[in-house]
């Protein structure tokens, strides 16, 4: 069956989302997608889907949404308030939101994005298999108040004779969520691990200069990348640097003295020097580091940086099956929902 939220309010900027490109890179088009990975990631999880699954993202102001049937959805994401028609509701935990009644999420603070999933398959246009925008494409995915979001859901409520039997038994239903810790306070310094790069000694004194510093997020950051003030160098030699492939999280020295932390729509090549990479663990925390934000960089070796990568990995499967498990006692099997959703014909060329 087919549930469809109204947009009542959309804030600075909503948008379709997901993880992201599989195998785009190829052919020159970077991967995209969530700039908060792991946020996405949860967000599906507790109500349901894959976690690559679309949904919606929201950065600043304020979202309303209202459906017109019963649906269960998450938030997750930057810290921020959200109700249910007049209750306020936890974020991190799958929610019932009651047709006509209006989910709100507003005072988004401490990061920059908050996440909705839906238990349900987002009907959405693709773009080389994805949602997730590419306005350089011509693909912006921008949705606009007064707007409707349809969703294939095989979610019908719960089993009442099953919430009975568990009204007394909080812990069968206690969910292991790894929530994203985004430090302490709107001015607080968050920190970002990161391994040495080949390039680190053509730029001398840079491993000191970033552990030393504290850096800050400027506004002329984007989803191309993260631009800090704070210390840099450069390379003593003008020998020139063959471009060179660069992954998400590469920190990078331009001319200009700054630092740029590549994100997920970064050119896949460049010729400027990189003293190191962002580990996967930390990507999530850049992803909501925006305008003002202090950050500090912290070394750490390979196999600590692979090692943080595997319990999150951990974390997130315990999840899914934890989700499974708690669903399965309230009578709703998540596999009857449509794994994935079809653009709608004519709204935009797309390759699935």
């Amino acid at each position: 069956m087919i549930a469809t939220l109204r947009v009542t309010d959309t804030g600075w900027l909503t948008t379709f989302q997901d993880l992201g490109r599989v195998g785009s890179e190829q052919r020159g088009v970077p991967t995209g997608g969530a700039a908060d990975q792991h946020s996405a990631s949860v967000a599906n999880l507790l109500v349901g889907n894959p976690r690559g699954a679309a949904l919606v993202e929201s950065v600043g102001g304020e979202l309303a949404l209202v459906p017109d049937r019963d649906v269960l959805v998450a938030v997750t994401g930057a810290p921020a308030y959200v109700t249910v028609g007049d209750l306020e509701i936890e974020r991190w935990t799958p929610v019932l939101v009651p047709a006509g009644c209006e989910l709100r999420v507003s005072d988004i603070h401490s990061g920059t994005r908050v996440y909705v999933a839906v238990g349900g398959a987002l009907r959405a246009p693709r773009l080389l298999g994805s949602v997730a925008p590419d306005v350089r494409m011509g693909f912006p995915q921008t949705i606009a108040t007064g707007s409707a979001i349809e969703v294939e859901t095989g979610f019908a409520g719960f089993d009442p004779a099953a919430l009975d039997a568990l009204a007394d038994d909080e812990a069968a239903l206690r969910l292991p969520v790894p929530e994203l810790c985004f430090g302490e306070g709107e001015q607080g310094e968050w920190t970002v691990d990161v391994v040495e790069s080949a390039e680190l000694d053509r730029v001398p004194g840079m491993r000191e200069l970033l552990a030393e510093t504290l850096y800050t997020v400027t506004d002329r950051s984007n989803h191309v990348g993260l631009r800090l003030d704070g210390a840099v160098t450069h390379p003593e030699s003008d020998e020139e640097i063959v471009s060179h492939g660069v992954p998400v999280g590469a920190l990078e020295v331009p001319h200009a003295d700054e630092l740029i932390v590549l994100g997920r729509y970064r050119s896949l090549t460049a010729g400027y020097p990189i003293v190191g990479f962002a580990t996967r663990a930390s990507l999530p925390v850049l992803g909501q580091a925006g305008p003002g934000r202090a950050l500090r960089f912290r070394w750490v070796d390979r196999r600590d940086a692979v090692l943080r990568h595997a319990a999150r990995e951990h974390e997130l499967r315990a999840l899914e099956i934890a989700v499974r498990d708690s669903f399965a006692r309230l009578g709703y099997s998540p596999r009857a929902t449509p794994a994935s959703a079809l653009a709608e014909p004519g709204q935009h060329p797309t390759t699935r």
